[in-house]
């Protein structure tokens, strides 16, 4: 149950004034359904407005308050702007400017003969000084004298800066008095202002100490939670497992294992047969050989008498991994089956009975491996692939399905700084695969020019020809009104129209069985071209496909990219994967792009992201999910995550966990921030 105090912040934005059906929909596409997420919609930006008493004090660009008289209305022939000729006290002439239909709001707020105040960037247009759409008009200067710092937010369709403010003032008004959970020394140290006055100043100006403070909230409830799920872990029983090495020594592997493989085995070993489940984060780089680690976990499991699951994040790839495993396991003897949500009737049953019976010993599958109806002999270990795709909650109904606590694995192909992982994965083991299988090609990598377009098209036309298969990743939809991007269906359909049923076209607006059927046309050879988004960024596996193409690279994160990249060269023929820049690059962008062309190491391209990105360009960390943080940028995460880490240390080991003064204000924290799967935790445990 949720504490009491919280229970204000969580009533929906219907209870304040102004939110009927109509505004509810563009709120909902902000994610801003309560009273809590208005407080926590944080502004972009705030711009900063100087009152003048006439033009010549102003500079052009900046954002003024003046006093002007109107002299004149203007209405364009055709379809040109309207405009509106005033004056100031000094004489000097500035036309307001307004497009469209603002011109009728424009004729009512300024009147010919009247003087108004009025709030907007000063700009030039030939040798006249011109405002373009001012922000505010008012008859006195009260009104824009209340603007002179004025939070910009982030907005959908329907809605108004000036609506959202006042929806976000609103809520704010609301807010309860929480008692503190920073620990005392620290709350002195950094002087940060307490939690209902840090929202208030992250809303009035760009205010740091009220921005760190919340983002240091965010990361300590984070770090908190997954301190919890750990100690919990710690004190729950799981089943030892200890394996004869039989079936280990039947595989049939066509390559030896790498120095890295096994390493990470040993160190999976020597967890199993530990009585506290294992918690285990194997990274591995695209393509470092990470599911014969997982494969050789399971069989331990399975020499030990015990059942294992490999949970993927979408059906596509848990088909493909039943396939490799199912390849692996050839002549071992192992029962392996695969379990998605499409299984139906006859087929399911048996599934079910296998499971329940042990004659299954590893199954395959997405989430439809832990509902209610599944049900194991013996479920002593669970592999998670790309784990930041599953909530901790359902990783929780996992550990639930075994008579004891299952040991887990979670493997992730994004290789993530030590903070970010720390972010992420809270102090789960890490063991690391930094080394790729021998006989692995590098894959030549080339910036081009997107005017070069049609020389691309003509090589693509050369590869496909050759019987190769290519990639084309486009890194939108749908045509943006505003930005020219390249949308995927457009691309499709332009490449279709040159090379016919050989191109395919996935992304993550199809409904699910369409987006497979185009995956599977591909991975069998039938089409030649893949068109897609980002949504192909994990697992898939087509070694056949050896060209990769995406399109405005400039737009992903060096980690996407990389990811991308490593869709091809997964068989042993020469690899290239092209990236075709637009002209107008920042700095960041072309050195994310020289650093593509200059290496293949995963670990060390995530590290320069990190410092590339700093705290500002968050596109490809919050794109590719890599940050579980609405409030904590990269350079907060970076900065205030060891503190917070730090913080839920002493409150679980020194001031007496969650039931002391200090833990029965950090309980509210984590309801606060949903991370109350901490709590849960403690009382099922």
């Amino acid at each position: 149950m949720r504490p009491e105090a919280l229970n204000s912040l969580f009533v929906e934005t219907e209870a304040l004034d102004g939110v009927g059906p109509k505004l509810r929909r563009p709120l909902e596409k902000l994610g801003l359904t309560r009273i809590r997420d208005l407080a926590y919609h944080l502004p972009d930006r705030f711009v900063e407005r100087r009152v003048i008493t006439n033009l010549d004090e102003g500079s052009i660009g900046e954002n003024v308050v003046v006093a002007l008289t109107v002299r004149e209305h203007r209405a364009p022939p055709g379809r040109g702007p309207f405009r509106v000729v005033a004056e100031d006290v000094a004489g000097n002439i500035c036309t307001l400017t307004y497009f469209g239909r603002a011109s009728y709001s424009a004729k009512k707020q300024l009147p010919v003969g009247e003087t108004r105040w009025v709030a907007g960037r000063l700009d030039q247009y030939g040798q006249m000084l011109q405002i373009v759409h001012p922000e505010h008009v008012s008859e006195n200067a009260s009104a824009p004298l209340g603007h002179l710092c004025e939070a910009v937010y982030p907005l959908s369709e329907g809605l108004t800066q000036g609506r959202l403010g006042s929806l976000v003032s609103q809520a704010l008004q609301g807010l309860p008095d929480l008692p503190e959970w920073i620990e005392p020394g620290l709350a002195a140290k950094t002087g940060w202002p307490v939690w209902r006055e840090a929202l208030a100043a992250a809303h009035r100006s760009a205010d740091a100490e009220a921005r760190d403070r919340l983002a240091y909230d965010e990361l300590l409830a984070n770090a908190l939670a997954l301190m919890l799920v750990r100690e919990s872990n710690r004190s729950q029983r799981g089943t030892p497992l200890q394996g004869d090495g039989a079936l280990r020594a039947k595989l049939q592997l066509p390559f030896a294992l790498t120095g890295a493989q096994a390493r990470s085995i040993r160190e999976i070993e020597g967890d199993l047969a530990q009585g506290a489940p294992m918690l285990r984060l194997l990274q591995g780089d695209v393509g470092s050989g990470k599911t014969v680690v997982a494969l050789s976990a399971m069989l331990i499991a399975v020499e030990a008498g015990a059942q294992a699951a490999l949970l993927a994040p979408t059906e596509i790839l848990a088909r493909q991994h039943y396939e490799t495993l199912s390849r692996m396991l050839r002549g071992t003897g192992v029962e392996i089956a695969l379990l998605t949500g499409r299984d139906k009737g006859k087929a399911r049953e048996a599934i079910l009975m296998g499971l329940l019976d042990g004659s299954i010993q590893i199954v395959v599958g997405t989430h439809a491996i832990f509902q209610d109806s599944v049900t194991y002999r013996n479920l002593a270990l669970v592999v998670i692939d790309e784990q930041h795709r599953f909530g901790v909650g359902q990783r929780l109904m996992l550990a639930r399905k075994g008579r004891r606590v299952p040991h887990t694995l979670a493997m992730t192909a994004t290789p993530i700084p030590r903070t970010l992982t720390l972010a992420q994965y809270g102090e789960m083991e890490v063991s690391k695969l930094d080394e790729l299988p021998p006989g692995r090609q590098a894959i030549d990598t080339r910036v081009v020019a997107v005017e070069r377009l049609d020389d691309v098209a003509q090589a693509l036309a050369r590869h496909i020809a050759s019987g190769q298969q290519a990639y084309w990743v486009c890194p939108m939809v749908t045509e943006n009104e505003n930005e020219d991007l390249a949308a995927a269906e457009a691309r499709y359909a332009a490449l279709k129209e040159r090379f016919g049923d050989a191109v395919a076209l996935v992304h993550g607006q199809l409904r699910p069985e369409v987006k497979d059927a185009a995956m599977e046309r591909f991975a069998r050879g039938e089409a030649s071209l893949l068109v897609a988004t980002t949504v192909i960024e994990v697992g898939v596996d087509v070694p056949n496909a050896t060209l990769m193409v995406i399109e405005q690279a400039e737009r992903f994160g060096l980690a996407q990219l990389h990811q991308l990249r490593g869709r091809v060269g997964r068989g042993s023929g020469k690899s290239t994967c092209l990236l075709l820049r637009g002209d107008k690059l920042s700095e960041t962008a072309r050195q994310r792009l020289a650093l593509m062309r200059e290496t293949q190491d995963g670990f060390r391209l995530a590290e320069e992201d990190l410092q590339l990105r700093g705290g500002g360009e968050l596109l490809g960390t919050r794109q590719s999910g890599d940050t579980p943080f609405r409030i904590a940028n990269l350079e907060q995460i970076t900065r205030l995550l060891p503190m917070a880490h730090d913080d839920a240390r002493l409150l679980i080991e020194r001031d007496g966990g969650l039931s002391g003064e200090r833990g029965e204000a950090a309980r509210l924290l984590l309801y606060l921030f949903e991370r109350d799967w901490g709590v849960q935790l403690l009382r099922s445990g």
